[in-house]
């Protein structure tokens, strides 16, 4: 991993639109929080500004746009939630058991079954992360990824107690979703990019308004739907496992439209979060350990990988990046 790359993650920008676009378009379908659509991501933008300027945006569950930048040009993305189920219910399939006895025939059986619920209203979640086909192989996944939970370690008091994640659900080499073509497909008559575009354009009332009343029961599922229930897409398998090593935890929740795993932590045991701390920059030094270093509130948020020394002397390319000076205090943690 090069420590001192120059990349940076930043908070986004209205004028981010272009570059934005161009992003989302190298992403093809199934970008819920990039959609390739110019409007739709200047109404985000729009409003994540605004979630980091106004308290009431944001719990009223704006998404905060973070910006991967390399060598000069917008590379990556990721997003960071301080409330969801705010202006639209935040839906799940819950996961449950249920077991029945017959004293006539002598026999216990037990079913799961997918049960519609709104347990996460009022929690944070991370997601939209998304770096350039172009950009892969140099480790700014993990940086992205990673500058979600320094965002919230340095603006803590914006989130709850717990923070959620929704992995992309499996698909077949055609694309196809085995969980939407079982479920959804009957209750939303679209395909199942149309209804991911529907709930990034439109919200999610449309969850509530044609899906199901009731209980289904897993077992009546074809084996490749019961197979593909909280399994992340192919793609998505290594953000899963960088969940994991942060802490979370696979559950009793999977996606609704695709059946990925929804994946829950509690934020003061998120590891990058646990292990962050306060330092004052002491000086420029060459050498020592490598961190990803954070500067900056709300607009002015910014991170970086480079060198710390014991005493608090960074590298001059850590400093450059970031555009901090000796007094100043960032927020550390080991890279």
């Amino acid at each position: 991993m090069n420590c001192s790359g120059g990349a940076c993650v930043r908070t986004a920008r209205v004028d981010d639109l272009d570059a934005l676009f161009d992003l989302a378009a190298s992403g093809g379908n199934g970008l819920t929080n990039l959609p390739a659509d110019r409007d739709a991501l200047a109404a985000k933008l729009a409003a994540s500004v605004e979630a980091v300027a106004s308290p009431a945006r944001r719990e009223a569950g704006a998404a905060i746009m973070l910006i991967v930048e390399s060598g000069g040009r917008v590379v990556g993305t990721s997003c960071v939630f301080a409330r969801v189920g705010a202006e639209w219910p935040f839906y799940s399939y819950r996961l449950t058991r249920q077991a029945a006895r017959s004293l006539a025939v002598a026999r216990m059986q037990a079913q799961t079954l997918l049960n519609l619920a709104n347990d996460f209203d009022g929690e944070a979640e991370v997601g939209g992360l998304f770096i350039s086909p172009a950009a892969r192989g140099s480790a700014l996944g993990a940086l992205a990824a990673r500058a979600r939970y320094l965002f919230i370690a340095t603006h803590r008091d914006w989130f709850g107690r717990r923070v959620i994640a929704e992995l992309r659900g499996w698909q077949d080499a055609e694309g196809r979703s085995p969980v939407w073509e079982s479920i959804g497909r009957h209750f939303y008559a679209m395909d199942f990019h149309e209804a991911d575009r529907t709930g990034a354009l439109a919200g999610n009332q449309f969850i509530a308004d044609l899906g199901p009343r009731y209980p289904l029961y897993v077992s009546l599922l074809p084996p490749e739907a019961r197979a593909a229930l909280g399994r992340p897409h192919d793609d998505g398998r290594a953000a899963y496992e960088m969940l994991v090593a942060e802490g979370f935890a696979t559950g009793d929740y999977v996606d609704i439209f695709d059946g990925g795993p929804t994946v829950v932590a509690d934020i003061d045991t998120v590891r990058t979060v646990r292990q962050s701390r306060r330092i004052e920059v002491a000086g420029l030094a060459t050498g020592g350990a490598c961190v990803l270093a954070a500067t900056g509130q709300g607009a002015a948020f910014r991170v970086a990988r480079g060198h710390v020394t014991e005493d608090g002397a960074v590298d001059t390319a850590l400093a450059a990046t970031l555009g901090i000076a000796p007094g100043d205090a960032i927020t550390v943690v080991p890279a």
